[in-house]
Parts: C-alpha cells; structure tokens; sequence
C-alpha cells in the first residue's frame, strides 16, 4: 500500500475519544503502515487517554465557545485563527493523507485547516442531534458517516458507533466472576453500575449516595464511577455487614468493558457511546438524559427504549427515593432484565469502526 497517513481530531469527553481510538485500532488492522496522529487540546480527557492508547498526540490551542455574549466571544475568532494555524502546521508537517473528525471543539480548526490545504475530510457524529463542529464539516465533504439513522446531517450514512474490540467481543456471562473480582466486588450479588459518562454527573451522583445504605441492605451492590473530581470522604467503599454488598466508588473506569461484565443493570447519562456500548453488550440500563443542551441525549437512547432494552428517566425525576425504590424491583427481576438484555442487543451494531476505517483508507488514497 502507499504511504498514508491519517490525522485524527477529537476529544474534550470520552464521547469524541472511545471512536476514535476504536477507529485507529481498525486502521491499523486493515493496514499496519498507516500512520496515525491525533489533535486535541490540553483541556481535554485526550491527553491521558489517547497517549495510553499508543497513539501520538499533538495539541492546539483550544477555541471554547462560550454561551453567552462577553468578552471570551469576542475572542473566538482571534483563537480560531490561531488554532486553524497551529492544525495546518500539524498537518503540513505529517503530510497528512486524510483528517478523520469525530466532532468536539477541537475538530473546527483542524477541519478549516484541512480545507485550506486540501487534505479530504471524513468526519463521524455519535450523537443523533449533531454538534457545530460536524454540522460545519459536513459542508466540506461527503464523507459523513453517523451513528444514527435519522442524524441530520448532508451526504449522511448510518454505520453505527465505532466500538473497541473489548466491547463487541465481550462475553458479560463469561466475564463476570473475574470482573467483579477485579472491581472488589461479590461474585454472586446483583451488581448496578452508575456513571454520568466521563466527567460525573453531579444529580445521578447525590441520588444514588441518598439510596446507597438501602440498595446495600437489599443485597444489590453499586459501582459507582463518580467522575474525577467528585471522589469525597462521604463516598469512601462501604460494604454492608448484613448482605456483603458492596458499595464501591471509583473516578474513572479505563477498561468499560469490565464494568459491563461486572453489572447485571445500569443507570446512568445517555451519551452515544454508553447507549451504544450497552446495547452491543446486552446491557440492561436505566438512562438519564442531560436537562440542558439541544436534547441530543434523550434522542440518543431513543432506540434503545423503543424497543425495551432500556428506560428513559427525566434528569429531575432522578432522586434517591426513585432509586431507592424502583431499582431493587428492576435488578432483582430476573426475567425482565433477560428480556431487556435481549431487545438491547438487536440494537448494537459491531462493525461501524471497521467499516470507517475502511472508508478512510480509501479516501486517503
């Protein structure tokens, strides 16, 4: 094969990161000379996690955009000059092939670059609603792959959600014991797995630690992934001297799979990647949609829920006497859960990361 070598944009969240580094895996399958580099920003979770994922990253200045007017507005375009600079530099000097984006700030200038220089453009949207940065790329390519099949973007073709290995191939029933394990756990306990995605979500965190001592009670155990700056003495691990169950906090889970494998039920928010992940593992879950922005979470999980392999929860309806009683009847009915697993799994769809990477290899030809 010819030279080729893709650069890689997104980050600020584990939405924007868990695709691409999917992606980059399938890259290097369908040809192991490719050469890959991602852009992010110094604010976002690509810094630790892309460099951890093997692969190189290179940083731009970033061009937040604020939601109200001041002075930080008036600034975005001087940023946005500058950053679109420091993109077409990175470009220049890798002699980029192709530009994958898959959306978030930092996708922008990496896109304008890349028109300014004639590098083609295929860009992902996870979400069913588009952000701005995709909604802008679309205009530059007809490469434009989404999640969703109701996404509405130009030239748009549903491929799913770009999914590591360790998710599509996982084997929850097979997994379990040793996952548990690993997370300190009971083996044999029903197991619930929280997490408002990869920053926290501060109103699921408060119910489900108003709930903890009667979920604990009931024998159901909690893995809870806090997010990285809510970890607090009052969410220290707490087993229950009655039933063992187990309650235990955590900032951030590398590895979701083992926590899929770990749980019999989660709860928590509904970006693309958790409705998505859960779904391609059979994973029973009760989804809580951000209250704010353009309602894109709740469309997220719109599928999901249609065809009862989850439950919508309103972000204010999300309190600990709703956990407290309604989880315990969810988790502990056994054939509900088996039937939820089964509807979820209609849903997931496998091969989108492959499917990408082929399309960009051939784009970068």
């Amino acid at each position: 094969m010819s030279h080729r070598h893709v650069v890689l944009a997104g980050g600020g969240s584990a939405g924007h990161t868990s695709p691409l580094i999917a992606t980059a895996a399938e890259l290097r399958t369908l040809d192991p000379d490719v050469e890959l580099t991602a852009v992010g920003t110094a604010r976002g979770l690509e810094v630790s996690v892309i460099p951890k994922a093997g692969l190189r990253l290179e940083l731009i200045s970033p061009v937040p955009l604020p939601r109200k007017p001041g002075m930080d507005l008036a600034k975005v375009p001087l940023r946005l000059v500058r950053s679109v600079a420091e993109a077409a530099r990175i470009l220049r000097r890798v002699d980029a092939s192709v530009v994958l984006g898959f959306g978030g700030y930092v996708s922008t200038p990496v896109y304008l670059a890349a028109r300014r220089l004639g590098v083609p453009i295929v860009i992902h949207e996870q979400n069913a609603l588009p952000g701005l940065a995709n909604r802008i790329a679309a205009r530059l390519t007809s490469s434009v792959f989404t999640s969703f099949p109701d996404t509405p973007l130009p030239h748009a073709r549903c491929i799913g959600l770009p999914l590591r290995r360790a998710i599509t191939e996982l084997d929850r029933a097979a997994r379990r014991e040793v996952a548990r394990a690993r997370f300190g756990l009971q083996p044999g306990l029903p197991t619930l797995l929280v997490s408002g995605g990869s920053q926290g979500a501060m109103r699921i965190n408060t119910a489900v630690l108003g709930a903890r001592d009667t979920l604990l009670a009931a024998g159901i155990q909690i893995l809870h992934v806090l997010g990285p700056k809510n970890l607090t003495p009052s969410t220290a691990p707490v087993t229950s001297a009655v039933t063992g169950a187990v309650y235990q906090p955590l900032t951030y889970v590398d590895a979701m799979d083992e926590a899929y494998a770990a749980a019999d039920l989660m709860l928590g928010r509904c970006g693309a990647s958790t409705v998505l992940e859960t779904a391609a593992v059979g994973l029973p879950a009760v989804f809580v949609p951000l209250p704010h922005g353009n309602g894109e979470q709740a469309r997220n999980a719109e599928l999901v829920v249609a065809t009862g392999g989850g439950e919508l929860l309103p972000d204010a309806d999300c309190t600990s006497d709703w956990v407290a009683q309604q989880i315990p009847l969810l988790i502990l009915d056994a054939d509900r859960l088996a039937g939820m697993s089964k509807a979820s799994r209609g849903v997931g769809v496998t091969d989108a990361a492959t499917k990408l990477a082929r399309e960009t290899l051939e784009v970068a030809r």
